[in-house]
């Protein structure tokens, strides 16, 4: 693909003419070398050196042949090529026959056996362009005598080029008709469940659910009499069936709470409506469960019904399987969660982690020369997102990949985009010296003229390559922490120490990298001396294993303050000392070969499953310690009736709201667990995500009368969520490396913090 990119970047872009009517012309990009000229698919970036028009369309197609098979166009596009090529297939057929024709006059066998060969036996495959109309009925004919298909009233006689995967046999021409008539269906399908979903207003990206396509695939296995499910089947036996289904899960998640303890989340949401809700779940590494819901609109801001919610929610679950409550960085679930560590010494209270990793990309965002550049990057955004043809022009020169990478907020989303403007930095200067661009009038604007500046700026992009450096860390390290599939306990620290030496590499002096330093110190000062961040950098071989001299003295204390606190019993806690020693100096099983290479290929807790049999005590607190979670989950509340759940209502119905909240709540977290929850294709201007995305796209200083163009919704090209010309992604564990040995990192800390701040480690 890079080398794609080279060959692109060489060749003198050329704009396609009105005059070129070929469909596919809007699927390519066209080229200059010299004096030949290259085509371009605009999905997959694979650069055609001859061939013509026609060899992109194969490629699109999915025509074996002369071309590659396209794997990213989207089907209505592959269908609308095959349609195409028929066409051509069937032009050239007839020119023939009318050649034999005249030619044939001495030799009248020929017609007959031409007529003859132009039946349902032959190979005609014939597939309709995708339209949002159905096709009129009289179109297609399929005749039992074994007539050919019809359009337009003539017959299509003759080879016609196949469609991709078509099994050719005796019956093509009834695989034919069956395709086009199955296109219809679908079509007819798509409108019914769009006619619903807008009748009764439901969100459009309630499609993505991993529930939508079986519930289709479930009526399409009925006959045509299946009937739909009643009102009082929903709220009746179906509600009922889910809620035992779903207990069953929960059921398989709470019996590893006393293996690998669990973490109680405390999230609370406001409704928007004057409602405030703390909901709790129970994180452990079998599934998130979805335990209560409360409602605190009467007190707010009261620590106290605060600490009573989430005793009441430890002792429900279990004392003896709780490790910590994670709750927000709020002075009054701070006041709320020290109450709780007082009143049980073997919980601990722990800030989520995520939102402390996102308000330090929120203050760095406010650094003068950060939010300089992140201004003028939107700039560019919102002039391109406002009008339908420059979009499309961007998305067409990006092939596919969108300027605007959503995150779960503001600040990552700044910065997620700002790193994916610099890698399509190269389609966006190609883009703007077009002579595409500068032919339409867009670029004769004031706005057009000022992202022209900025694209062509070494200045601004070499500022964007530096910020993008010095967030990267952050973002890596804030999805580990948001991650449901895996436990983000073991990586913290080791995120933390890549930020601040990502920062330090990145700037001259002391006096520049220390302003970050000190946002992320201050943001993460309630986490510093932790003990659960300590003991789980501690328990990961990986990073334990690769520090250099004696540094691990500096989390050794936090780690003992670790056993102390979970491990009650004295018997214990000295059998746990003694274990140490032998995971130190990687004795035993630890030392094995096979365990070394271990560590950087298996999670931490299989690791310790796997090998930590020799020291068992040890081995049963690093597996409860590094099974943790460290931030509160992200879901979408707006979906969840609570609201009504809460409402003064007849008992049994309350009971109903209970369960049905119960049941939305927990389907949801499994599906985020288990990772099986299809991958969103977000559209940046799409009203759902204005939240994250509004001061990227929406320009609030134009009316839509005096807007940058064209805004007719219906001429934009749907996102196609293609990434591969971002190249292959870096897992992000597996970027956090090994080896900690700056010492001014650590001493960074002791300085901050006083005679005490050496014993953490990690919390940078």
């Amino acid at each position: 693909m890079q080398h794609c990119n080279e060959m692109a970047s060489n060749m003198e872009p050329v704009t396609v003419t009105s005059q070129k009517h070929d469909p596919a012309w809007k699927h390519c990009q066209m080229f200059k070398n010299g004096d030949r000229v290259h085509l371009k698919c605009i999905y997959c970036g694979k650069i055609f050196k001859g061939g013509g028009i026609h060899r992109i369309k194969e490629h699109l197609a999915g025509q074996k042949g002369n071309a590659a098979t396209c794997l990213r166009v989207q089907p209505d596009v592959r269908l609308q090529m095959l349609e195409s090529l028929n066409g051509v297939a069937v032009k050239k057929r007839k020119k023939h026959k009318l050649a034999e024709e005249m030619s044939g006059y001495d030799n009248p066998g020929v017609n007959e056996v031409v007529n003859n060969h132009c039946s349902l036996s032959s190979d005609i495959v014939l597939l309709p362009v995708p339209e949002m109309i159905e096709h009129d009925a009289d179109m297609y004919e399929n005749r039992e005598d074994g007539s050919s298909s019809k359009i337009g009233g003539r017959k299509k006689k003759g080879r016609v080029r196949k469609a991709p995967d078509v099994v050719n046999s005796d019956t093509t021409g009834l695989v034919s008709f069956q395709a086009m008539n199955s296109k219809k269906a679908s079509n007819t399908v798509h409108m019914a469940v769009g006619r619903f979903f807008f009748d009764v207003g439901l969100p459009v990206d309630a499609v993505n659910s991993p529930y939508f396509q079986p519930m289709i695939d479930a009526i399409a296995s009925q006959d045509l009499g299946a009937v739909g499910p009643s009102y009082h089947d929903l709220r009746g036996w179906i509600l009922k069936n889910l809620v035992h289904e779903v207990r069953n899960d929960v059921d398989q998640s709470t019996g590893a709470w006393g293996r690998t303890g669990c973490s109680i989340l405390v999230d609370e949401w406001n409704s928007g409506k004057g409602k405030t809700f703390v909901n709790f779940f129970v994180y452990c590494p079998e599934g998130t469960i979805f335990l209560r819901s409360a409602d605190i609109s009467h007190a707010m801001d009261s620590a106290d019904v605060l600490y009573e919610l989430i005793k009441e929610t430890v002792e429900k679950v279990g004392l003896r399987n709780v490790m910590q409550v994670v709750t927000s960085s709020e002075d009054r679930y701070v006041i709320a969660g020290k109450r709780l560590t007082d009143s049980y010494p073997t919980v601990f209270w722990t800030p989520c982690a995520g939102q402390c990793i996102d308000l330090m990309l929120e203050d760095i965002g406010e650094l003068p020369t950060v939010k300089m550049i992140l201004d003028q990057a939107k700039s560019i955004s919102r002039y391109i997102y406002s009008n339908s043809d420059v979009l499309n022009m961007m998305r067409r020169y990006t092939y596919g990949v969108d300027l605007v990478d959503m995150g779960s907020s503001r600040s990552l989303t700044n910065f997620m985009t700002l790193k994916r403007m610099v890698n399509v930095r190269h389609n966006l200067q190609s883009m703007v010296t077009s002579e595409e661009w500068v032919e339409s009038p867009y670029s004769k604007k004031a706005g057009g003229f000022a992202i022209l500046d900025y694209i062509s700026s070494q200045s601004f992009w070499s500022a964007c390559t530096s910020i993008t450096r010095l967030t990267d860390p952050l973002l890596r390290l804030l999805r580990i922490v948001g991650s449901g599939k895996r436990p983000a306990m073991g990586f913290v620290y080791a995120g933390l120490y890549r930020a601040k030496e990502a920062i330090k590499k990145e700037v001259d002096t002391k006096e520049e990298y220390l302003v970050y330093w000190n946002i992320i110190d201050r943001r993460w000062e309630q986490l510093q001396r932790h003990p659960l961040h300590a003991a789980g950098f501690y328990f990961n071989p990986k990073f334990f294993y690769s520090l250099e001299g004696d540094a691990h003295l500096h989390i050794r204390s936090l780690v003992y303050d670790c056993i102390e606190k979970l491990v009650s019993d004295p018997n214990i806690q000295d059998k746990i000392m003694k274990e140490t020693a032998s995971y130190h100096g990687g004795g035993g099983d630890f030392g094995r070969k096979m365990a070394i290479r271990a560590r950087d290929t298996l999670l931490p807790t299989e690791w310790w499953l796997t090998y930590g049999g020799g020291c068992p005590n040890l081995a049963r607190l690093a597996i409860r310690i590094l099974s943790q979670t460290c931030c509160l989950i992200q879901h979408k509340p707006n979906k969840i009736p609570l609201e009504h759940m809460h409402e003064r209502k007849n008992c049994l119905e309350h009971q109903r709201l209970s369960d049905l909240v119960f049941v939305q709540y927990n389907m949801s977290m499994k599906q985020m667990v288990s990772g099986s929850k299809q991958q969103e294709v977000v559209d940046p201007i799409s009203f759902e995500h204005i939240d994250v995305f509004e001061d990227w796209v929406v320009d609030k200083e134009l009316s839509s009368e005096e807007g940058s163009g064209n805004v007719d919704w219906m001429a934009v090209d749907p996102p196609l969520g293609n990434t591969m010309l971002l190249g292959q992604q870096i897992d992000d564990v597996e970027a956090l490396g090994a080896g900690f040995d700056d010492y001014e990192i650590f001493d960074g800390v002791k300085d901050s913090e006083g005679e005490n701040g050496d014993e953490n480690i990690g919390s940078h």
